[in-house]
Formats: structure tokens, sequence, C-alpha cells
């Protein structure tokens, strides 16, 4: 189905095609805090079929009463709000069933052929929330079992969850594998960031306004900033974070599919395809990486206090190497050698133990000629900033230059704010709903396509290859609640630019 996420009513009239959703790692802490809290809100707002139903895939065989109890303990835990009453826990209870694994997946292949039986739903959606390593052998059984391939009048399709590789060349593999059982149109990356209804709204701020899509380009444009910032330290993931990095667990899929969706060029529809293929073209376009010691910066964080409360270094962390060389702070500066963003840079930056969980895209104008204040008393003009802010807070603003009251001429910057949740009221649907209502319908839009997948690599990979060459001197330090090393600031002080204060 070649999807369009602005299509009327999508969220709201009718439900979903019945479905049975097979969860591998239906246990885990993904499905818990957010897949079930999240399918219980779709369930009570009516966007599933009542015929969906929920298996969830375990290594070992689990007691399926209280596993059921256990899923709506942690969605009252996690999730407030999301079981509303008694009545509501007990009925979506019912839906979900549990099947113990096995290397033939012949206990799966039976319980999907006797729901079937029964009247159950002949449509399958897998969603693979298990350990990366574990995605091939599984997307091979899948094959091997027949359970790819959609019964007449019916759908196969596979959520595959990030990190989708840790390098160009493990990403190519794993499409590979991907690609020799399911069909592209069955595969869903997953990526919950373009899930956020903030990245979704960049496309209707630039192509429904007139007052912005004219400047978004060269012309107008000085240069761009996306930021993820964390205030957590790595908590309970350091085995996973070891082995990731921040370059490999943010920035090569989330701030670049958010970089794509704000260089590219206007798709020729709105269908899904179309929007893909723009967000290709611009990947495409970055600029190689060569000088990789001026255009990235890594470090990972020192003991510090972060709001008030003091924290170790990243080092001291139960799990992480005395000698790790791991970043949990990584900066790209990013050209998109385009007609429309031809010399302006775009800066990427992420980290943990940053002051404060925020992610934002700022769009810095060019500065005004001074021209006609040469003779008054302002000797400065800050630049205009369209900001986005992704989390938390979502909405958008707009910093320009204002005249102080009074007789003198003062100028001074003023901000005009935008919020979702003032504007628009009611509660902001997660990511992981919407992404998963979009499989469910057969919409791939905020889904990363292969071609993608390997552009974020290719970008990305020079940069791994150095920083693994490169053992010379410890890795650079950050006090945990600062914004991040002085060399991502010296990164931007190069161009005569700054970081914005978030």
């Amino acid at each position: 189905m070649s999807g369009n996420p602005f299509r009327e009513g999508m969220l709201a009239d009718s439900p979903t095609d019945p479905c049975a959703l097979i969860i591998f790692g239906g246990t885990g802490d993904l499905a818990r805090r957010k897949l079930f809290p999240c399918l219980m809100h779709l369930a009570r707002e009516g966007r599933l079929s009542d015929k969906t139903v929920f298996l969830c895939v375990s290594r070992r065989p689990l007691d399926e009463t209280s596993f059921r109890n256990d899923v709506i303990e942690s969605a009252r835990k996690f999730a407030p709000g999301s079981v509303p009453d008694e009545e509501f826990a007990k009925s979506f209870a019912a839906r979900i069933f549990t099947v113990s694994d096995d290397t033939s997946f012949a206990n799966l292949s039976k319980q999907l052929a006797d729901l079937a039986s029964l009247g159950g739903p002949r449509n399958h959606l897998f969603y693979l929330s298990i350990p990366p390593t574990g995605y091939a052998p599984t997307i091979h059984g899948l094959g091997q079992a027949g359970l790819a391939n959609p019964q007449t009048g019916a759908w196969s399709r596979i959520i595959i969850e990030k990190p989708f590789g840790r390098d160009l060349k493990s990403a190519r593999e794993l499409n590979r594998a991907a690609a020799e059982v399911f069909q592209e149109e069955q595969i869903y990356r997953i990526d919950h960031y373009l899930g956020k209804e903030t990245v979704q709204n960049i496309l209707v701020l630039r192509l429904a306004n007139t007052l912005f899509e004219p400047v978004w380009n060269h012309h107008y444009v000085d240069h761009v900033q996306i930021t993820a910032a964390e205030s957590l330290g790595v908590e309970e993931r350091a085995q996973y974070y070891e082995e990731s990095g921040a370059l490999r667990d943010m920035i090569q899929n989330h701030l670049l599919q958010i970089l794509a969706m704000i260089a590219m060029e206007r798709p020729a529809s709105l269908a899904a395809e179309a929007i893909r293929d723009e967000k290709r073209k611009v990947l495409e376009a970055v600029r190689p990486l060569e000088d990789i010691s001026s255009l990235a910066v890594r470090a990972h964080y020192a003991a510090g206090a972060v709001t008030g409360k003091a924290v170790p270094g990243y080092l001291e962390e139960n799990g992480v190497s005395k000698n790790s060389r791991t970043e949990t702070f990584s900066a790209l500066k990013l050209h998109i050698d385009n007609w429309r963003w031809t010399g302006v840079p775009f800066y990427l930056r992420t980290g943990k133990r940053l002051p404060k969980r925020v992610t934002e895209v700022a769009i810095v104008f060019r500065k005004v000629p001074h021209t006609v204040f040469a003779q008054s008393p302002v000797d400065k003009l800050d630049q205009n900033v369209l900001a986005i802010r992704i989390q938390p807070n979502e909405g958008i603003s707009l910093k320009f230059e204002a005249k102080l009251p009074g007789h003198a001429l003062h100028v001074r910057p003023v901000d005009m704010d935008f919020r979702y949740g003032t504007s628009f009221g009611g509660r902001i649907s997660d990511a992981y709903e919407r992404l998963m209502l979009d499989a469910m319908i057969g919409d791939q839009t905020l889904f990363a396509r292969r071609d993608s997948v390997e552009e974020g690599w290719r970008i990305v990979q020079p940069v791994l290859n150095y920083w693994s060459s490169d053992k010379s001197e410890p890795l650079p330090q950050y006090v945990a609640g600062s914004w991040g090393p002085a060399e991502a600031d010296a990164m931007l002080a190069a161009d005569g630019r700054r970081w914005r204060k978030l």
C-alpha cells in the first residue's frame, strides 16, 4: 500500500484489518514499557480491530495467565492511563497469547493456524524486539516455516527494530538476509523518532506555509543545528552501549532521518515512496567526510552533577571497561552538495549526561545587513531562528527582533511560541502508537527504506573507521551536567558560530 501520513482520519476512523501481532522479545523491556501500553491506547480509542491478537514469543515456556497479569501491571506502572478500568484490563488481556520459542518455528506456525481455524486473523505482523544478533536467524526461520508468505487474501509484514546493523557491511548483509525472505514492501525498519508529532509536522510546516518554504535554502539559511540531548547516563544498558556508542545509537539513524526530513526537496506527492525517494536523494547528496579530525567530535562524560545530583563518570559505570573508548557524546559537521543547500553546514550533536533531555532542530537564518541601523544605538542584531522542539514540550518557536517600548531605539530578540499541548489539548500519541498502526495499515512513509539505511551508514562509516584506528590519546571528557566537550564548541567556533543554549 502506498501510504500518506496526512490522510484524512487515519488515526480516528475505522479500525485496522484484524491481524496477529507476533512479538519476538515480548517479555522484554521495550514490550513492557512501550509496545503493550501503546497497543492498549490504540485499542481504547477504537483504532484496532476487535479480532487483533498479540502473540509473545519467549525463549522459555510462560504461564499465560501470569504473563497477561504482568503485562497489565507493567502498563499501569509505566503508562498511567493506558488501563482505564478492570473491564478493559480483562478484555485486553484475553487477546494476549504466549508461544515458546523453538528453532523450527513449529509452535508458532501451529498456534497461528489454530487461531485462523477458529476464525481468528490470517494477517501476520512480526515484530523483532530482540537483540540485533537474532534478526537474521529469526528472519531465516520465518522463511523456512513459510510464515513470510501471506495466505491468499491476507498479508504478512515484519517490523525490525534498530540498530539495523553496526556498520555499512553488516547493514548490507542484514538487508540481503531480509530480502531473501520478505519483499521490500513487507519490511518496516522502525525509527521511533519518525513517529513523533513534531517530526511529522516538519513537512506541513514547510509545504503548507508560504512564510517558510521560499526561505528554506542557502540564500537565507546560515546553518542548521540538530540536537538530541539526554540527562540520563547509560543506566542498565552498559553492555549494549559499549558495543554501540553515541554515533551508532543516535546519529546514524535518528538524527540523519531528521536531517533528511528537514533538507529533502518537495515531493511530487505525499505518497510513501515519493517522500522516501526524496529522503534518499538528500542523504546521497551528503558530502563524504574526509578530514575527520575537524568534522567529527567524540567524548565521554566524567563525574559531575545533573539537576543537582552527583553522578559518576562513564568509566565508573557498572559494566563499562576502565579502558573504554566508547563515546557518550558525538558531534558531526555535514554538508549537502545540492542546489538548495550548497554552503550550508548541518551540525549534529547528541550526548548523555547533558543538563536536560531535549531534542531540537534549529534553522538559523542569515544576518540582515546592518546598514539601516548604522547611525542608531543598535549595535547588534541577532539572527532569526526557527526552532522545532521534538521532545519534550513539543512545539515550534520563531525568534525575531522587536523594538522595546519607549522613545529610544532599543532592539531585543523575542520568541513567538506554538505548543502542541496548549494549542490542541488532549493526549499526544506516543510515536510507537503511530508506527505500529501504520504497519498494520500498510503505510511505510515513516519507516526507513533499504537504500536510506545504507546511505546513513555510508555517511558515518569514515568516522567509525577513523575512530577505531585512532588509539593515540585518551578520549576527551566533559563534565556530567555540562553541554559537552570543549572540542564541540571549538568545531563551531572555527566557523564563527556557537551552539544554541537549550
